[in-house]
């Protein structure tokens, strides 16, 4: 399988596009195509048994054009001649009677890549067997709770051509296993990804879940409040893909509606913010074919980059720093790989624990707290005011209340009203964990990488039972 994924073929077909458009156009076009090939296999397990193994390779083509002042972008997974043929005149015909574009910031100039991307053969050869084996880690280690989950393996090798001269190719291989355990109407959840399948160790998983559920069983009502929180990487996650999507996203931030900017001190001290797709599991160029390079977003606590494709750093009078969405993405250009840097110290994996923080790491900051909230997980977490970024969302696969630096017992589930720049404000966290863990996203080839953490305050405005 991995044969397949060296970005040659990809390379030749982005070429012979932009050729086609010369040909059809003239040499005033101005022609970027963007070509991957995406493998994915998932096998998925329920009632502790394996009900589904699915894969797939699709290659797509991405033509974007801009002729006369205008600009028109066009897909095709019909990568023959007259497909490719076919994409073409669609493109050219619908750019001469599209509305002028005078924000058209110009093609990517030749630059060359920093890092080849990740690649490792074995995952990318990764058999339904290999997954299968991970699955039933999973299940035993659960110890006869039901079971639920997947996992996955994701080959992404691409190439991007244009008419200005530049022509770059890369790939990566991910992988990631998520699952649930369930006992006496509790849930419990481990989830984790990699770029090898070897660092995917159902049992782990599967133990971790289950420590999970049987620590969750009982729960008892609290009423609203403020609680000093300790959140797992699990629900750190959620933040950071909201500060993200929401926060450091180059268009929000020129259409005013994030909270970012550059220059303040908008975080505590303790947090800094890093988004490296090349450095981790994303392509080594954008979709503009901008080489990629680890940016920091916040340092110490101090904003000090947005993110931006090449229309949005125009308008802002910068430069694009690489993070270009496909071209028919409305969300513009937000970071996918985002890691809150963890606190110094020994960044060995922490040693797993029987209660329900799992690990030495999270027990740590949960030994601090006088009285709080452990959190696991968020989900169902939507935007109310993107500007101040509060969200509204709920818990689960379960929360427990601290006491005096001990889990006394578990919560039901709370929904939450809070601001996430504001719970990550200075003075607002209490301490981060020393290792991050590396977790996939529920909706696109995204990760985010997070230690546990302790923050002052978390608004809970209610149960999730009424």
């Amino acid at each position: 399988m991995s044969a397949d994924f060296t970005g040659g073929a990809e390379q030749d077909l982005a070429a012979r596009t932009v050729e086609l458009v010369r040909r059809a156009a003239g040499p005033a076009a101005q022609a970027e195509v963007f070509t991957d090939r995406v493998a994915q296999a998932l096998t998925r397990f329920a009632n502790s048994a394996i009900h589904q193994n699915v894969a797939d390779t699709t290659v797509t083509v991405r033509l974007r054009l801009h002729l006369d002042g205008r600009t028109v972008t066009g897909s095709t997974t019909v990568v023959d001649e007259a497909g490719l043929r076919g994409l073409v005149d669609r493109v050219i015909a619908a750019v001469r009677v599209c509305p002028p574009d005078p924000g058209w910031p110009g093609l990517t100039p030749p630059a060359p890549i920093t890092a080849p991307g990740r690649w490792d053969e074995a995952t990318a050869d990764a058999s339904a067997d290999d997954r299968a084996a991970r699955v039933r880690a999973f299940v035993d280690a659960a110890g006869g709770l039901e079971t639920a989950g997947y996992c996955r393996t994701r080959n992404w090798s691409a190439a991007f051509v244009n008419s200005a001269g530049q022509a770059v190719t890369g790939r990566t291989v991910a992988t990631a296993m998520d699952g649930v355990a369930r006992g006496g109407g509790a849930d419990g959840v481990a989830r984790l990804a990699s770029g090898r399948l070897a660092d995917i160790d159902g049992a782990v998983l599967g133990a971790r879940a289950a420590a999970k559920a049987r620590a969750g069983v009982d729960p008892v009502e609290l009423p609203p409040d403020r609680y000093e929180v300790v959140l797992e990487p699990t629900a750190v996650a959620d933040v950071l893909h909201n500060l993200a999507l929401w926060g450091f996203n180059g268009r929000m931030v020129g259409e005013r509606r994030s909270f970012a900017e550059p220059g303040k001190p908008q975080f505590d001290p303790a947090i800094t913010l890093v988004d490296d797709a090349a450095g981790g599991l994303g392509l080594p160029f954008d979709f503009e074919g901008t080489p990629r390079t680890a940016l920091t977003l916040v340092d110490a606590g101090r904003t000090t980059a947005v993110t931006h494709d090449r229309r949005t750093a125009a308008g802002a009078g910068t430069t694009s720093t690489g993070h270009a969405p496909p071209a028919d993405n409305p969300w513009g250009p937000a970071p996918s790989n985002l890691g809150l840097v963890p606190a110094p110290g020994p960044g060995s994996a922490p040693a797993e624990v029987s209660g329900p923080a799992v690990d030495a790491d999270t027990a740590d900051l949960v030994s601090r707290v006088e009285r709080g909230l452990l959190i696991t997980d968020f989900w169902y977490t939507r935007v109310l005011d993107p500007r101040s970024l509060v969200m509204t969302g709920l818990t689960r696969n379960g929360v427990w209340l601290i006491e005096d630096g001990a889990v006394v017992g578990p919560v039901r589930n709370l929904r939450f009203t809070q601001s996430y720049p504001q719970a990550l404000a200075p003075g607002a966290v209490l301490g981060l964990g020393r290792r991050a863990t590396l977790l996939p996203d529920s909706w696109n080839p995204s990760t985010w990488s997070a230690p546990a953490v302790r923050l002052a305050s978390w608004n809970f405005t209610g149960g999730a039972s009424g």
